[in-house]
């Protein structure tokens, strides 16, 4: 669906160069650090800033070259991006019949119901959780075949995640060929949600792994420095020095589990991947 191949962007001392790939009816999650480079890729892939050098196509096609119908197809939310907070949600309503011959006016009028969103009210009177709501809904409600979302629930409380999350797994459900790029820096929403994560630091990608695999096979050692001397390394990602001794991060759990019996091992996850790939050594 996206094909991202030596994306480039230069802002003074920072330099992003990374490439990626969502295929057809995939969930990619990006992760990564404040400033990493997560919200530059997800502009200069939708085209709103322009790249330095690099190719982005959509379902084959360079990006920059897209048809107005084929754009329809993509649906947006970004976190620094929306409707004038003086228009009132039945004002969106009207924007988006024009905007798109496809605009499913029945879902949206039912899912802002769903979420307490009021066509009469002022999207300056919304809270943060109810415009994030309205952002997402505004993104899948012309029954785009491809999502891409730059923090769909940064800042929200667990109930409005949530209700953000059903929304999205919902509309997989009806359409099972979307695909979706979104980055979070939340790891529980990608792990539910994701079928792969890069992991983006300093503008260039350190990881590309399957959340399956993630949660299976990666792992923290937790080791002695006695042990440590005599551990085969040929798996450890990265190391830690701690006070009783180091802590390791693996990709394959299952040959210290087999091989050290008596070092601790506790599941990695995604805030692990994040913490210790560009923390430790």
């Amino acid at each position: 669906m996206v094909k991202v191949d030596n994306l480039v962007k230069n802002y003074g001392d920072f330099r992003m160069n990374i490439s990626l790939e969502v295929p057809d009816g995939h969930v990619t999650g990006i992760v990564g650090k404040n400033g990493a480079g997560k919200t530059t890729a997800i502009k200069a892939i939708l085209g709103l800033i322009r790249p330095d050098g690099g190719h982005v196509t959509v379902k084959g096609q360079e990006a920059s070259k897209l048809t107005g119908a084929q754009k329809s197809q993509i649906g947006a939310a970004l976190s620094d991006s929306g409707f004038s907070s003086y228009l009132r949600v039945k004002d969106v309503i009207c924007i988006l019949r024009k905007m798109y011959p496809q605009f499913d006016e029945s879902f949206f009028r039912t899912n802002c119901e769903k979420q307490g969103l009021p066509l009469d009210k002022r999207i300056q009177d919304f809270s943060t959780g109810m415009r994030a709501k309205l952002r997402v809904l505004t993104a899948i409600s012309h029954r785009a075949d491809l999502l891409i979302m730059d923090e769909p629930t940064a800042g929200l409380d667990i109930e409005a995640r949530n209700d953000i999350l059903d929304l999205l797994r919902q509309y997989l459900l009806v359409n099972e060929n979307c695909s979706i790029l979104l980055t979070s820096h939340i790891s529980s929403d990608l792990e539910g949600l994701c079928d792969d994560i890069y992991l983006i630091h300093e503008g260039r990608i350190l990881l590309h792994e399957d959340t399956d695999t993630i949660l299976s096979s990666y792992a923290i050692l937790k080791i002695s420095e006695d042990t440590y001397e005599k551990l085969d390394k040929s798996y450890i990602l990265s190391t830690k020095k701690e006070p009783f001794g180091y802590v390791c991060f693996t990709d394959e759990k299952q040959f210290y589990a087999e091989n050290y019996p008596g070092i601790v091992i506790e599941n990695g996850n995604i805030d692990d991947l994040i913490l210790m790939l560009t923390g430790g050594k």
